[in-house]
């Protein structure tokens, strides 16, 4: 009997990890081909739901005999094994329970459902028992590190005369992300080398010109010199003022490869600090620098790391309102999972909800004179040094920003 036991789980894990591989293929190529991605998953659903209908609950540990034979003791190794992969799947497999409820069923599920993971538990229990069957649709999970995009399937079969329902969640947000900042790079490189090759000559005729209209001044009328003189210094400044305007694009589309070394957080704040603290402490403010514990270390690109925070920090001080004690806290810790996480909050307006889903966005600036180059920057040194930045809502008010290594 052990062996037919054994066998049957080595059926349903087997072909359950070879769905977990198709998801696992599937969500890396998410942007390019999402149904390829959701029929993986769609099939792990369907493996799944067959593994739960093998027992009412969980599987329990699997009994082998003593003094079993070589071969029971091959198919129970084999089945351990399967089951281990099984738990940390790249997917939150879930079922729906009958009073529509997701139950978690692997690791990945249980650590999303865990407090202070997903910011409302309810909402996310709705929204799964609330995906239809056989269709597949992305989510927005609000999270403590802010939003993050999956790709959710549901299948619904019958097991033993019984309806079951189970749910797959693929995160799909890093991949995407990187997508977007791969295609906006290559959108910048074009528009820039274009207007670049436009402006260049402008530049150079506007200036050739006004030598030409010096020359000559004396054999003019004098209000004709004046106006010639006065288009073609506008004509100067205004060609002169975009080739600037364009040279920063250019240098979103050009972040050179991260060269990564050792980063002494603490150090690194401390620079940071002697950098920043004193503008804000002239403003009548504070700027804060954590790190706990003191000791904490990762490997990235020093240069492009602080660039990034102190983009953050401009961003903060920029949006504090004229006439208040502009407050901001950079802190580092160790998050759940031993990932590194560094939270910069300020006390301003925060981010208007609207908007907040393009800040990142290239172009995209809610200043009157903002070039919408700062934020995307530091998402594109982020990816370049393996890291994710994004915005969360603070509860206390003010922007809050979470960068996690």
């Amino acid at each position: 009997m052990a062996s037919d036991a054994a066998a049957r789980r080595v059926a349903w894990a087997g072909t359950v990890l070879l769905g977990a591989a198709a998801v696992s293929a599937g969500a890396h190529g998410a942007v390019l081909s999402l149904a390829t991605a959701a029929s993986a998953v769609a099939a792990l659903v369907a493996v799944g739901l067959i593994r739960h209908g093998l027992r009412s609950t969980a599987l329990e540990p699997l009994e082998v005999p003593v003094g079993a034979r070589h071969d029971q003791l091959q198919l129970a190794a084999r089945v351990l094994a399967l089951e281990s992969q099984l738990e940390h799947a790249p997917i939150a497999l879930f079922r729906i329970d009958s009073v529509h409820s997701a139950e978690p069923l692997n690791a990945n599920a249980r650590r999303l459902l865990a407090p202070g993971r997903a910011s409302d538990l309810e909402a996310l229990r709705r929204t799964l028992a609330g995906l239809a069957p056989g269709r597949r649709s992305m989510i927005d999970v609000d999270t403590e590190q802010g939003v993050e995009r999956a790709l959710a399937t549901a299948s619904t079969l019958s097991v033993e005369g019984q309806p079951q329902r189970l749910v797959a969640l693929t995160p799909v947000e890093n991949e995407l992300a990187a997508e977007a900042m791969q295609a906006w790079q290559k959108l910048v490189h074009v528009l820039t080398h274009e207007i670049m090759n436009s402006l260049t000559p402008v530049a150079s005729l506007s200036h050739s010109a006004r030598d030409m209209v010096q020359g000559v001044r004396a054999s003019l009328p004098v209000d004709v010199a004046d106006d010639l003189a006065l288009a073609l210094d506008a004509i100067g400044r205004r060609a002169a003022s975009l080739t600037h305007f364009v040279s920063g694009y250019r240098a979103l589309a050009s972040v050179p490869p991260a060269a990564p070394q050792r980063v002494v957080v603490q150090e690194m704040f401390a620079r940071l600090s002697a950098l920043i603290a004193p503008a804000w402490q002239a403003r009548g403010g504070s700027a804060d620098f954590r790190v706990e514990p003191g000791s904490l270390e990762l490997m990235a690109d020093p240069g492009q790391l602080e660039q990034a925070l102190v983009n953050l920090l401009q961003n903060a001080a920029e949006a504090s309102a004229p006439g208040q004690a502009p407050q901001v806290t950079v802190s580092a810790k160790l998050a759940r999972g031993g990932r590194l996480r560094i939270d910069v909050c300020d006390n301003g307006p925060g981010v208007p909800d609207d908007v907040i889903a393009d800040i990142f966005t290239p172009f995209f600036s809610t200043k009157s004179k903002g070039s919408g180059i700062g934020l995307a920057l530091v998402r594109q040194l982020m990816h370049r040094n393996g890291g994710a930045v994004r915005y969360a809502r603070s509860i206390g008010g003010g922007a809050r920003f979470i960068i996690t290594f």
